[in-house]
């Protein structure tokens, strides 16, 4: 049975402006900047020129609540968009720019290690088949040089894709081609093979010998560092294991990831904002480089101001004007959506220099208070999830260099004294242990946390292990050294 009944309830929905609000926060001062370019691009009626420089004030104001079906009416009003004002009221350059005059990011072009493999296969006989294989199976490595399919799936995909019909034993003789190549461990399955593939490249001594032996008949246990155990089976000193061992530590494990990085296109990371000391007084600016001012277009002005002055009003001629009005609808909400980005951004970052006031006048990362999401969002009576577009996405430039603004945020624990304090203070103080400690026996995790404890840290065993992973550091079997 069919029942009809009306029903109140609330619900809450973002505007078309809210949402882009979000996304413009969101963006890195890069993606900023290209953002900024296709809306000026795809947009004719915002400008970066001003050709009303003697105004000081914008009254140019736009309805919002235009509807396309006042385009049926004899009159569309349009006094709202013919004010010749055109200065809006904020300047991108005065507030948000820093004073140095910093110049475009160059753009850096290189080959790609795909086709600095591809070109060096030339260099070898091949028949135009096997050419073919070789270019399918460097297009299969992966960013660090790996072969990390089965050659039988090889076999498969040459037949489906290029319709080769190629055996395992003949991939394999090209795959011991491509092992040949530069940098040298490239084609390998595993990083076992890949050590051996560049051992055998260099010139063969006792030692390179004995780090060959190591790598293919002792890997297992070189990998769990069971250094005495390697020592007695191939008979070595401790010098001859230790000249062994360094040997195999020159070794690149990533061959392609060595490629990759120092070809990498725009790696370089451009701060959002730039902290500095002057005086003892802290001094926050928003790096907006390459951001041009932005106007609306006096050219569209015109095109409305053309039509208030006809006689005659046309569909043709109240469709253009539709259009217009739409256009400058859209310039107005993104200039406005501009400076409620910067405005939010200077905000979040005003309140986490505040709050970690101490840490940004001396540098000690000891000092950065336990901070959490909400905290900076009851500071200023924003939403944790704004606080996280900015945490998140956004780089400062600190006398102490550039850091992730994330980084400032981490629980609190208390102390033996009861003070609370920073799970970063603690991981900085277990590096420096892991730091110090001596290498030929380095420190289990309980060690480590009867250390901790004793500097005034009452944490876990466990806790421990988890910060020591959080900070790179692995377990003390691996951090052995001879």
């Amino acid at each position: 049975m069919l029942n009809q009944k009306l029903q109140l309830k609330l619900s809450q929905k973002l505007s078309p402006q809210q949402i882009q609000l979000m996304k413009l926060i969101q963006l890195s001062t890069l993606e900023f900047e290209q953002k900024l370019s296709r809306e000026i691009e795809e947009n004719p009626a915002l400008d970066t020129i001003n050709e009303n420089i003697d105004n000081e004030k914008d009254d140019f104001e736009i309805e919002d609540n235009f509807e396309k079906d006042e385009v049926v009416d004899d009159e569309i009003d349009i006094s709202d968009y013919l004010s010749d004002d055109d200065i809006p009221d904020y300047n991108l350059r005065t507030n948000n720019y820093s004073e140095e005059n910093e110049s475009a990011i160059p753009f850096a072009s290189g080959t790609s290690f795909n086709q600095f493999l591809k070109n060096q296969l030339h260099s070898f006989s091949f028949n135009e088949t096997d050419l073919k294989i070789a270019e399918f199976i460097v297009g299969s490595l992966d960013q660090f040089g790996y072969l990390r399919r089965d050659l039988i799936d090889i076999s498969d995909d040459l037949a489906f894709s290029l319709g080769i019909d190629a055996k395992e034993n003949q991939i394999q003789k090209i795959l011991d081609k491509i092992y040949l190549l530069d940098p040298a461990g490239v084609g390998a399955k595993n990083l076992q093979e890949c050590l051996i593939l560049q051992l055998k490249r260099k010139k063969l001594t006792k030692n390179i010998s004995n780090a060959i032996k190591i790598t293919e008949d002792l890997f297992d246990e070189f990998s769990k560092r069971h250094f005495d155990k390697i020592k007695t089976k191939l008979n070595l000193s401790d010098d001859d294991l230790k000249d062994c061992v360094g040997e195999i530590e020159k070794l690149n494990p990533k061959p392609g990831g060595a490629y990759n990085e120092n070809t990498k296109i725009n790696s370089s990371i451009v701060p959002d904002f730039t902290i500095e000391l002057v005086d003892g007084e802290i001094k926050l600016k928003l790096n907006s480089r390459n951001a041009p001012d932005l106007y609306v277009s006096q050219e569209y002005k015109n095109m409305l101001s053309g039509y208030s002055e006809s006689k005659e009003k046309t569909k043709s001629q109240k469709d253009a004007v539709m259009f217009i009005k739409q256009k400058l609808d859209s310039a107005k909400w993104f200039i406005e959506a501009i400076k409620q980005r910067n405005q939010t951004l200077i905000m979040t970052m005003s309140a986490i220099v505040n709050f970690q006031k101490e840490y940004f006048l001396s540098g000690d990362e000891k000092k950065i208070k336990p901070m959490i999401l909400k905290d900076i969002a009851e500071e200023i009576t924003m939403d944790i999830s704004t606080i996280s577009r900015v945490a998140n996405s956004k780089y400062v430039d600190t006398p102490y260099g550039i850091k992730l603004i994330k980084s400032f945020f981490s629980e609190g624990i208390k102390n033996s004294k009861g003070e609370d304090i920073s799970t970063i203070e603690v991981k900085k103080t277990l590096e420096n242990i892991i730091e110090n400690e001596d290498k030929k026996k380095p420190l289990t995790d309980d060690q480590l946390t009867k250390l901790l404890n004793k500097e005034g840290y009452p944490i876990a065993r466990r806790t421990v292990a988890k910060y020591r992973e959080m900070i790179g550091a692995p377990v003390a079997r691996l951090r052995r050294k001879l």
